[in-house]
């Protein structure tokens, strides 16, 4: 009996034992200083960005806000609102000159002031921008927009050839730089938009062919090209009868009070 009270004593010493020295492990402080992890603070800059998508020729009224933006990501031609705070202000009355993406930086590059010429802007260098008449009819159904690539084909009525019409394409590959629009009512009464003028960008060359062009033809109608067929570096022209008149010896097209006459060369 007592060897048993023995053993139980001994083990509830063992007991109390093992729970002082876990009750003094949980209690013990940390050996070493505890210091928070600390992240480096990222500067912050406001950049101006727009609120919407802004397409070529859109005037700037409100579309722009500012945005927070990472200084060592700042591009030298964003526009922040440390140097510009009053820039939202400022560029009020500008004009989109390539597109602007909604929540995309605005760069000066990208807009011109409301006083700046647009067209001749967006011109490139030895290009010339020439207007065209057109219709629905004549500019697939009015679905061409600008930055759509289309041909020229023009439709006539040769002197020679009674009661018939010739047609060509007299321009390829040319780029639609603005479509004018306006607002009629159609015969059931709805608000439709109708392009009456095409501004092409064209060179000198071919703004002389479709000059003379418009003083022939009965038509000049626009077709559309698809996105795959387009080349920008390509541009080209069939019509060199149309200044040269095709003849060996060479001849010249002359307009003079809206009459065409053939001027020989040597």
């Amino acid at each position: 009996m007592s060897k048993r009270i023995i053993i139980l004593g001994v083990a509830i010493l063992a007991a109390g034992a093992a729970g002082y020295l876990a009750m003094n492990m949980v209690a013990q402080p940390p050996s070493g200083p505890q210091t928070a992890e600390v992240h480096p603070a990222i500067e912050l800059d406001e950049v101006l960005v727009a609120t919407e998508n802004l397409n070529t020729g859109t005037a700037i009224d409100g579309q722009l806000r500012w945005q927070d933006w990472p200084v060592n990501s700042l591009s030298p031609d964003y526009i922040t609102r440390s140097a510009r705070p009053d820039a939202i202000e400022e560029l009020r009355g500008s004009v989109v000159r390539s597109t602007v993406a909604v929540g995309e930086p605005i760069r000066p590059i990208k807009l011109l002031g409301p006083d700046q010429s647009f067209m001749s802007s967006i011109l490139p260098s030895g290009k010339r921008a020439v207007a065209t008449m057109i219709a629905a009819d004549t500019s697939a159904g009015g679905f061409i927009l600008p930055d759509d690539y289309v041909d020229v084909i023009m439709t006539r009525r040769p002197p020679e050839r009674a009661g018939g019409f010739v047609t060509e394409t007299i321009l390829e590959n040319i780029r639609v730089l603005a479509i004018d629009q306006t607002i009629r009512e159609d015969e059931e009464g709805r608000l439709v938009q109708v392009g009456q003028t095409a501004t092409l960008q064209l060179t000198p060359r071919q703004a002389e062919i479709i000059t003379v062009a418009q003083q022939m033809a009965d038509r000049l109608t626009l077709s559309l090209r698809s996105v795959r067929d387009v080349d920008p570096d390509q541009e080209n022209d069939g019509a060199e009868h149309l200044l040269t008149g095709g003849s060996s010896g060479g001849s010249v097209t002359v307009i003079k009070s809206g009459r065409r006459s053939e001027v020989q060369t040597r």
